[in-house]
Formats: structure tokens, C-alpha cells, sequence
């Protein structure tokens, strides 16, 4: 499956109306969770900007300076990733700048593990919905209302009906919601993302 998810705040946003996300800051029992999740990742699709934040877990030793960061850097420095960006000319770490459309960037990345993928980066992540090929919904909402900044979600044109199958509440009260857009026969992502004969639905 193809999975979007970030820290957001009670209102939606990802970063606050100065483009900050300090609020987002997980604790150890929310940071051990992310852990197991990147460890599901087969790829990652990213952005200019997610990719340059992230990029300091593959090259700063100091980003591991305790157990949990190494073994988180570890696991994000396996993930193969695939950057969306117009401006940059190379990309470093285990990454490589996209040479196709998004949609067949995510059929590529999916076809070539037996592990979901994520997308990252509120305007790729809005493009992947506009298309419908994004399967899965993931928020750490956060008790905080910051007023407007870069909301997690696009405006949509037509309902996205989803269903929601895990929540998760952490010790810090950020809320994890987990959830899974409802497909049906006639549904238009088959068009992209299940375009390929190698994709199959888990």
C-alpha cells in the first residue's frame, strides 16, 4: 500500500502559521513506534523539503547519539527513496531524484518490494490523493490548535470515504488514527498506481 503520514494538529496542520513543527517533537514511546513502522517501508516517496529535513539521519553522526536514534537512522538509511524535487540536481544517502510521474514513480517503488511505501511532503502527498493513489491515512494528531500553516490534507473536489482501523492513544495524549480509503469496483486509482500486471493487493 501506498501510506501518507505525519504528525498534524488538532486543526489539520502540519506546520504552524511560521512554517514551525517544534510541537511535533515525539516522545520515547511515540519515537519507538515510529521505529516499527519505517521498519515496514519498502521505499519512501519524498519531497524537496521532507527530504532535506530527513537528510541529517543518513549523514550526522549526531544524530545517533543514543540507541533508539541509531537504530531508527539505521532503518531510514536502508529505505530506497525516491525525491520529487525541481530544483535539485543530486540527492545524497540511499536516495535518487524521480525521472517519471509520480503515479508511475509509486507503481515502480511498490513493484519493487513486498513492503508498503510512504509518501511525504504535504504537496507530493496532495498530488498522490488528487490521483487516488494514496491506500492509507495515517495522523499523530497532536493536542495543539495552531490556526493555519501547511494542512495535512487537500482540498478535495469529490468525498473520500475511508475507514477508520486502528487508533492509538500515547502517554503524551498525541492520538495516532489510522486510516484505510474504502475502494470500489469502479474506483480510479486502479488506473494508476494499479496500472502495473506485477502489483497486487495485500
Amino acid at each position: 500500500m501506498l501510506i501518507y503520514s505525519m504528525s498534524v494538529s488538532v486543526d489539520g496542520f502540519i506546520t504552524d502559521r511560521e512554517g514551525g513543527f517544534g510541537w511535533t517533537v515525539p516522545d520515547d514511546e511515540q519515537f519507538r513506534f515510529h521505529v516499527e513502522q519505517i521498519r515496514e517501508l519498502g521505499g519512501h516517496l519524498c519531497g524537496r523539503r521532507l527530504y532535506e529535513t530527513m537528510l541529517p539521519w543518513e549523514t550526522d553522526p549526531s544524530m545517533r547519539d543514543t540507541e533508539l536514534q541509531a537504530e531508527f537512522a539505521d532503518i531510514w538509511c536502508s529505505i530506497p527513496k525516491v525525491v520529487f524535487s525541481r530544483t535539485l540536481d543530486s540527492v545524497q544517502g540511499n536516495a535518487r531524484l524521480a525521472k517519471a510521474s509520480l503515479a508511475e514513480e509509486a507503481a515502480a517503488a511498490l513493484d519493487a518490494t513486498d513492503k508498503d511505501v510512504s509518501i511525504g511532503g504535504a504537496g507530493l502527498a496532495a498530488t498522490a490523493i488528487e490521483l487516488g493513489l494514496v491506500d492509507e491515512l495515517r495522523m499523530f494528531r497532536n493536542p495543539i490548535v495552531v490556526g493555519g500553516g501547511t494542512p495535512f490534507l487537500p482540498p478535495v473536489t469529490e468525498d473520500v470515504p475511508l475507514d477508520l482501523i486502528e487508533t492509538r492513544t500515547f502517554g503524551s495524549r498525541v492520538i495516532y488514527e489510522r486510516y484505510r480509503r474504502v475502494r470500489g469496483e469502479s474506483d480510479g486509482p486502479d488506473q494508476h498506481v494499479r496500472s502495473s500486471p506485477r502489483r497486487t493487493r495485500r
